[in-house]
């Protein structure tokens, strides 16, 4: 089985407020609560496989106080050339540049484009406003590896249909030296989603959000499950660029 090397790209930060990143309302919902915006890539010595691909720049100038770089300026200094794009879900913020990777292989759940081609996204407007549909029409006018659950992409990375955030989030498992890495994307926003048991308020599913927070900590056993939008990653991970952090089971805390 191949043994991959695997990095957290932020490509964007924002301050938001805790009310808008937990669910529920608390004397605290109002507080300031950084947030970070990923892209990741795991490296072997056969692929190079992108997960998500971050916000499309005219998307981005959107975002009040979103401080941005492009996704593939960060790749582009690593020297990456994705073979394989795997997509955890469709939201505006990790599909928005996959017209940049036009040679790629992408990787998405089958239920995940069924609901946002479908009749609901079109009714339920809390979710409809998270879809890009500039970066949706450039992924269906492509190539598209449409999954129906668990599948190994490449060996060594394999990924795994949990639903609850949206009806098609997957998290991606990938084999290292020091151990397994989940990146659990936005199945799990932050750190404190997992420690406090407490779900982001943007779901498909409450019981599917709680289901995939069990799901994450099984398929990382002693291994790390990584966060999708947590600040914390660059800090607990040792630099190799500016925004760009390595992933090892032996050295998260």
């Amino acid at each position: 089985m191949s043994e991959f090397e695997v990095y957290a790209l932020c490509y964007g930060r924002r301050t938001g407020y805790r009310g808008e990143h937990f669910l529920g309302y608390g004397k605290d919902s109002a507080v300031p609560h950084p947030t970070a915006y990923y892209v990741w890539l795991a490296v072997s010595p056969e692929h190079t496989v992108l997960v998500d691909a971050g916000i499309r720049p005219a998307r981005a100038r959107e975002l009040p106080g979103l401080e941005y770089v492009e996704p593939g300026r960060l790749l582009a200094g690593l020297g990456a050339v994705p073979d394989t794009v795997v997509l955890t879900h469709l939201h505006y913020d990790h599909c928005g540049t996959v017209a940049s990777y036009p040679g790629a292989r992408f990787v998405v759940q089958r239920s995940e484009v069924d609901y946002w081609t479908g009749p609901w996204a079109k009714r339920i407007e809390r979710e409809r406003w998270l879809l890009d549909e500039v970066a949706l029409g450039h992924l269906l006018a492509g190539p598209l590896d449409l999954l129906d659950g668990d599948a190994e992409v490449v060996p060594g990375l394999s990924v795994h249909l949990v639903g609850g955030h949206t009806a098609g989030m997957q998290v991606v498992r990938v084999e290292t030296a020091a151990g397994p890495v989940v990146l659990a994307s936005d199945a799990c926003h932050f750190h404190e989603n997992l420690e406090a048991d407490r779900p982001a308020p943007l779901l498909h599913s409450m019981t599917g959000v709680y289901g995939a927070f069990d799901r994450v900590r099984e398929l990382a056993g002693a291994g790390l499950v990584v966060p999708g939008h947590d600040p914390e990653v660059l800090a607990r991970y040792p630099p190799v660029a500016d925004r760009v952090v390595r992933l090892s089971a032996s050295s998260g805390s």
